[in-house]
């Protein structure tokens, strides 16, 4: 490939077909992220970046060399790693003194850093050190969130915005139910986030609907939150932004109540209810003087429009 004037241009069919890959689409392709070790992480935050990227597998990468970086202080390396391997998500691990088992979860707006937040570790628990059966690579997980933080503060939001961005998974039209294998639940409670990976164990109930056991699958976490970066709104609307093709086209005359019931106005001419086709029954028929009344007055009507016209 080579670069002109700050447009890159394809040698050949296989950096061509790689540059349309990272093009902007209208469906964007499913969320990648990257996950980063610090020049001094220890075994603790290791374990917690290869059990995350367990979760996240197969949309991850994982880098195993320690790179010094400080992404409160310098984001560049981060977004030229976002840049080379074409991932919008990040995970940064390191500890110290001062911030001990630290990670920085984070996403990437245009490969530039969006928002991050960063949380400590208190209490961990692999996966590795719980012996159940674990889940199929790929799973798509149900996520849950518990506790009135989510709902009330800003960070908290901000929290739980980042959590969905990075473990949703692919977009599915439908999911079957023996596809929900794999649960995270997420509670903020007395200013810790606990976090909880189950595994969904569908049991006979006697009826057609399966009685469902959550079964502790690990990796379990017990996080405080510490500093974190946001951006502002107008940025958040700007990366929220949706291209004209994908808005769903207004349709006319049709509305919707609370419940999601479709509902349709149809606009018709004025109707005359006198020749309106009812059942055909004895009681409803014309009598002959009925009849005569009728006729003679239909008649003295056409006499007066020909007069008219005459």
């Amino acid at each position: 490939m080579t670069q002109l004037d700050g447009v890159v241009k394809p040698k050949t069919k296989r950096s061509k077909r790689f540059l349309q890959g990272r093009e902007p689409k209208l469906n964007e392709n499913i969320k990648n992220a990257m996950l980063i070790k610090g020049g001094n992480a220890n075994q603790t935050v290791t374990q917690a970046l290869k059990d995350i990227y367990s979760l996240k597998k197969p949309n991850a990468v994982m880098y195993k060399k320690k790179n010094i970086t400080r992404p409160f202080e310098d984001q560049t390396s981060l977004e030229f790693f976002s840049k080379k391997s074409d991932c919008s998500l990040f995970l940064f691990g390191s500890h110290n003194k001062k911030r001990p088992n630290n990670l920085v979860f984070g996403r990437m707006f245009d490969f530039h850093v969006l928002d991050m937040i960063e949380l400590g570790i208190e209490k961990f628990v692999s996966l590795k050190d719980i012996k159940n059966s674990k889940f199929p690579e790929g799973t798509k997980p149900l996520l849950i969130f518990a506790g009135d933080a989510f709902e009330t503060d800003n960070e908290h939001k901000k929290l739980k915005s980042l959590l969905i961005d990075f473990f949703r998974g692919p977009t599915v039209p439908c999911v079957r139910l023996a596809g929900l294998e794999h649960v995270l639940h997420i509670t903020a409670l007395e200013g810790k986030i606990y976090f909880r990976s189950y595994k969904a164990l569908l049991k006979k109930s006697g009826c057609r609907t399966p009685r469902i056991e959550l079964e502790d699958m690990g990796p379990s976490f017990d996080f405080t939150m510490r500093r974190t970066h946001l951006a502002s709104d107008d940025l958040y609307k700007t990366a929220h932004r949706q291209p004209k093709a994908l808005k769903p086209k207004k349709k006319k005359n049709v509305s919707h109540d609370v419940f999601g019931t479709k509902y349709g106005r149809l606009h018709m001419q004025k109707q005359d209810l006198a020749k309106l086709q009812t059942r055909k029954m004895k009681g409803l028929k014309k009598r002959k003087g009925e009849k005569a009344e009728g006729e003679g007055e239909e008649a003295e009507a056409t006499t007066a429009k020909k007069a008219k016209t005459q």
